[in-house]
């Protein structure tokens, strides 16, 4: 009998994988690196998108970008053309700049104004407005300034309203502002000699007391003195949340109006703004002013052009004195006989503005100079 045959041996290259055990838990890894790298995928693609957005909120460059101007030099000195660098665009706002030597009527007042930030090493002088670059100070002060160029901090807000003033000491050169010691003085308006006296015209009134107001803040001393007021005699309000007015109608509606609340949002030195030069003195009524005392007021305008919440004892005491004023037809014209030899003049045009540094930097010596305490001052 024979032996059984050996058994088939089925010989394989490589050995037979054996299956992989816990493939459910791989799965899950794959699955959670997917998702991470998915994430990470969309960060980078909107990284971009955010250092846009910052830059342009935030558009002061690294110092890196900027050259040394170590042979830069003052074209002031040698009878030139300034050239005045405006670093933004006041609250994002563009306007035409301005022939200064035209506008204002001085040959002298020759300037160059421009936003191209590649003109920094020959700028006679660097406009900075305060609201846009209040939050920038650490990267501004690493950027490489020529010797003989003037920074010249521009603020037409009210300290109530301007933010970080304490940052600036030390940066700027000089200041610009409606405070008349400011080392130019950009008021919202003022008041102009007339050639010769003119005939006092006064539009019909048909109305009491009107206001415009647009930034309503219910706890503000204004709207807490209005509600009083408006206790005792009617005060038709126009505005945001209120009766709406278009800048074309504005001064036509208000003039028909025998008093304007030329109310002030904050209190402070020399804050008078276009409430009073444009809204009240410009459409021919008479102005019941809010804001710092009447002592201040009399330094931009005659003491008997306007009415000042402060010299009555209470808003019944006020409202009594309008009613009286306005049934007294000589009484009233009264305040308004400075008129024969001033007009108005509203000074808000950002050109106008510029072109008064300019006119600053014509006519003045040049000489070294900083502000080391601007928020003691400006508060």
């Amino acid at each position: 009998v024979r032996p059984p045959p050996p058994p088939v041996q089925v010989l394989f290259a490589h050995p037979p994988a054996k299956p992989r055990k816990g493939w459910k838990i791989s799965f899950k890894k794959l699955l959670s690196l997917l998702l991470l790298g998915a994430i990470f995928g969309i960060i980078i693609c909107l990284h971009p998108f955010k250092t846009l957005e910052l830059r342009h909120l935030y558009p002061v460059p690294s110092a890196q970008k900027f050259p040394s101007c170590e042979n830069s030099t003052s074209q002031a000195r040698r009878g030139h053309v300034l050239t005045i660098l405006l670093w933004m665009w006041p609250f994002g706002f563009h306007f035409n700049f301005t022939d200064c030597s035209r506008l204002l009527g001085c040959r002298r007042c020759r300037c160059h104004f421009t936003t191209r930030r590649s003109h920094w090493c020959r700028a006679d002088a660097v406009i900075l407005h305060h609201r846009d670059v209040c939050g920038d100070r650490e990267r501004l002060a690493r950027l490489p300034r020529p010797p003989t160029q003037s920074w010249i901090w521009f603020n037409m807000e009210s300290p109530s309203h301007s933010c970080n003033l304490s940052a600036m000491d030390g940066l700027f050169n000089l200041t610009m502002s409606y405070r008349r010691d400011s080392d130019i003085f950009v008021p919202y308006g003022e008041l102009r000699l007339l050639g010769r006296p003119q005939p006092v015209t006064i539009p019909k009134k048909s109305k009491l007391v009107a206001w415009v107001v647009s930034n309503w803040q219910e706890e503000s001393r204004r709207v807490r003195y209005y509600r009083e007021l408006r206790k005792h005699i009617p005060v038709d309000v126009y505005g945001k949340n209120h009766t709406p007015l278009s800048h074309d109608r504005l001064l036509a509606t208000i003039s028909q109006y025998t008093f304007y609340l030329a109310f002030e949002n904050s209190q402070h030195q020399d804050y008078i703004t276009e409430k009073l030069w444009k809204n009240a003195l410009s459409s021919g009524t008479i102005p019941v002013v809010l804001g710092p005392p009447r002592e201040n007021y009399e330094r931009f305008l005659p003491a008997d052009s306007f009415i000042h919440v402060d010299d009555f004892g209470s808003a019944r005491e006020l409202a009594s004195f309008l009613v009286e004023l306005a049934w007294d037809a000589k009484r009233y014209r009264g305040y308004f006989q400075w008129r024969r030899w001033f007009r108005p003049v509203v000074g808000t045009g950002w050109d106008l503005k510029l072109c008064r540094a300019c006119h600053f930097l014509h006519s003045t010596e040049p000489r070294y100079r900083t502000v080391p305490h601007l928020e003691t001052w400006f508060v």
